[in-house]
């Protein structure tokens, strides 16, 4: 009997783990789904069913993973910024960075890129938990920039970071809501012209 008992149990508890392993892969599927639509199309552009449909699943699964939607916002934004935070770690030089990022190639790639340009004014109105998070990614870019800058007083190197991100979103914020492509690679190209003289007298 003993035997009988420990196997069923065992075969239980191997059903549990798979089912918490789908459930994370669900809940993963979901997130990177919602962190590509809403950088596509906005956050008020997309709803549940398009995501949950867009990951492969069931409407009503939705609220097995999250309260709202609002809570889905909030990490799939973090999903997104933590992407553009491995997309810019091979740069060690700022100008190289600013170069990529005023790049044509990033301006076709709304869905994988840069978070703050696709969303900024969408993240404006969300909740708390996505302002939060997208204030700590604008904090810790701010820093790596200011360390990346590496001549003269700190407080110096802070307002020229904060300027050069300010600049780099603006800019394809910009290049991307207009609807002429040789006026959205004039605009890329003057902003990178001016940064890139700008960071040359870093000193």
């Amino acid at each position: 009997m003993s035997t009988v008992i420990y196997v069923v149990k065992s075969t239980m508890e191997a059903k549990m783990r798979v089912s918490r392993e789908k459930a994370a892969e669900n809940r993963e599927r979901i997130v990177e789904t919602a962190s590509r639509l809403f950088r596509e199309k906005g956050v008020d552009g997309v709803g549940i069913d398009a995501i949950m449909s867009g990951a492969g699943l069931t409407h009503g699964g939705f609220y097995g993973h999250f309260a709202s939607k609002d809570d889905l916002v909030a990490e799939a934004v973090a999903r997104a910024l933590e992407h553009a935070v491995e997309q810019q770690s091979d740069y060690a030089d700022l100008s190289d960075l600013v170069a990529g990022y005023l790049s044509e190639r990033h301006l076709a790639d709304r869905t994988g890129g840069c978070a703050i340009a696709a969303l900024g004014a969408d993240l404006a109105r969300q909740g708390d938990g996505a302002r939060r998070n997208l204030t700590a990614h604008v904090r810790a870019q701010i820093e790596r920039f200011v360390r990346l800058l590496k001549n003269g007083p700190k407080a110096r190197r802070r307002r020229r970071a904060i300027a050069t991100l300010a600049g780099m979103v603006g800019a394809l914020t910009l290049a991307r809501a207009v609807d002429d492509p040789a006026l959205s690679r004039e605009i890329l190209a003057a902003a990178r012209d001016t940064m890139e003289k700008t960071l040359s007298t870093d000193d």
